[in-house]
Parts: C-alpha cells; structure tokens; sequence
C-alpha cells in the first residue's frame, strides 16, 4: 500500500489563515479557538481525506508547512535512488504518493515550482535520457485537494474545476489510490517560475478604468505588437482560466495537454466616419512553443495563477509537454 502526504499550505504562501471549518474564529461564544492554537490543525477537508485513505491502507500523514524549505521536505519523499551522474530524479515507481490541499491555484503553483527547482538538472548536466523537447524529467502526479469541496466563488475556472477533478475529498483519496495519471503541459520562464493555467498583464486605474501600456509582444516568430501600439491586456495561457476578460473572449483553444501555449492581446482601435469616431477593441492571437513580452513601462500588473506581481523587465515562457501530473477521477466500481 501506499505512503500519502497530504501537504496544506500555511499562511504566507499564497494562501489564506489554516483557520476556519470550525476550527478558528478569534475564539468567544462559538467555541472556535483563536487562530495561534490551531495554526497546525488541518482543515476539515483534509481529515475527510485522511480518514479515506486511512480506511483504505494507506499509511497517511499530514503537513502544513510555511516556507519553501518545508515543502522541499516533503518533495524529497519523492526522490527516487540516486543516479550515476548524481543528478536527483523523482521515482517513477515510488510507493510514495502526495496531495496538496489548495485554496487557490497559487498554491498549486507553488508546490509544483519547487519540484520544478528540485529536480530540473542544470543546463551543463543534462542528461543523455531527457526528452528533447524538455528541460525536466517527468514530475511526479499530485492530487489536488480544493479545501472548499463544494465548489465556490469561481469553481468554474479554478484549475481542478477546469480539468474536472474530484472536489470531494473522498472522490479525492480514490483518486490518489486509484485514478489514472493525466499529463499536463507546463509553462516555464525565465524568471525562474511556472505557470499552470495562465498570466494576465495589465491592469486599471484606481477608478477601475483599464490602463494602457506598450510592450513587444512575440509568439515563436510571430509578433502580435511591435511595442509601439498602446496595449489594454495580454493573456499567455495553458489553459482557460483568462480565455475571457471583462465578458470579452481572447482565448480561443487552450488547451493544457496540446503541447503549445496559446497568447492573446487586446488593443484600442479608433474608426473614423464621417460623423464620428469610435472605439472598438481588437484582439490578435498566436499559438506556439515560446513566448515572451518586453514592457516599456517601468511596471506593469500582472496575475499569474492568480497571484499578482509586476512586470519590470523582458519576461519569456516556453512549454514544457506533458512534465507534470494529476491524479484523475478513479474509474467507478
């Protein structure tokens, strides 16, 4: 049977307070206790995951770490034996099985960087058995255990909701034990990150008015803006969480199985007629292995995964096909 780790991610790594499902409240009349007893206590969802896996055989424990350290060890459980060359490679045949309970897509992110970082070999070292369209080895699956089960705000777009994973916890622990592995495209940048879904550059005014901005905008060897036109947004996607912004559709097909990244952008366009002159908003596409965007602004907002940030300098994302993994639905019994 197997080893399972069910990881949560503590305050400050994207994530809201560990508290709540009954668990803290600031303490008072409800019987909830303050949020400095009960940091290390897991969420509702995931001792419904545990009990499952539990019942099932599996030898469960769960983790709550704070900081990249704490999820590298939980990473190394994953190790496989060591290699000649001394590069570490996960174990493609490890008992060793992880789940990572999320509250949002930023912190799937973060688990699934620091694999990247753990087992992606340097340039200098690659090794002769790398796939030559990738950087990194197979990463190993993950189950994903949304800490909000029934859905939400938004669970249509989350990742588990647009790749049709189990929310419920127990539908989650079948799948762990028993589900088939799906491969899943990755974007990686030069930055240093990842990107499992999608970045959205651009941003508005403090009245919400969108803001302009300019930057050189290239898919493989097209370019969809020479940096000279005024931009509202730009999508870089792997899958659909940002096909549509503010009712208007930019992605057509992202798809994060299809080995390509596809990248929308959005600009102002002013029509003449005789009359008048008139906005319309025009949207160019392109489909392709790499992308990149060089701002001319000092900063321009962004969310990638849902986690926000500026974009200070040139930024390029390339594919990575099929690197990492899910734990699908358990075929039905």
């Amino acid at each position: 049977m197997y080893d399972v780790v069910l990881l949560t991610l503590g305050a400050g790594r994207d994530a809201p307070s560990a508290c709540g499902d009954g668990c803290c409240g600031g303490g008072g009349a409800g019987g909830a206790k303050p949020a400095e007893e009960c940091a290390d206590t897991p969420r509702v969802p995931v001792l419904a995951c545990a009990d499952v896996l539990t019942a099932a055989g599996a030898r469960v424990t769960t983790v709550t770490a704070r900081a990249d350290a704490e999820i590298d060890e939980v990473l190394a459980r994953l190790d496989g034996p060591p290699r000649p060359d001394g590069l570490t490679w996960p174990d493609s045949d490890g008992k060793t099985r992880l789940v990572v309970a999320t509250a949002s897509d930023g912190q799937l992110r973060a688990v699934v960087r620091r694999l990247v970082r753990r087992y992606a070999p340097p340039p200098s070292r690659r090794p002769a058995d790398l796939a030559g369209n990738r950087t990194l080895p197979d990463l190993p699956p993950i189950g994903v255990l949304p800490l909000d089960p029934r859905g939400g705000v938004g669970s249509a777009t989350d990742l588990a909701g647009q790749l049709g994973l189990p929310r419920d916890p127990a539908e989650v622990a079948w799948a762990v034990l028993g589900g088939p592995v799906r491969r899943l495209d990755l974007l990686r940048n030069d930055g240093g990150s990842v990107t499992l879904d999608g970045a959205l550059i651009g941003g508005a005014d403090d009245t919400g008015t969108p803001r302009t901005w300019q930057g050189r905008v290239e898919v493989d060897d097209a370019v969809l803006s020479d940096g000279d036109e005024p931009l509202l947004a730009c999508v870089v996607g792997n899958g659909n969480g940002y096909a549509e912004v503010e009712g208007l559709p930019l992605l057509t097909g992202a798809d994060p199985a299809d080995g390509v990244v596809e990248v929308a952008v959005v600009l102002p366009v002013v029509a003449r007629t005789w009359r008048r002159r008139k906005m319309r908003l025009e949207v160019r596409r392109g489909r392709g292995r790499a992308a990149s965007i060089n701002p001319r602004a000092d900063r321009v907002p962004y969310l990638d995964d849902g986690v926000s940030g500026d974009l200070t300098r040139k930024r390029s994302w390339w594919i990575e096909p099929g690197a990492w993994a899910v734990y699908d639905r358990a075929p039905a019994s």
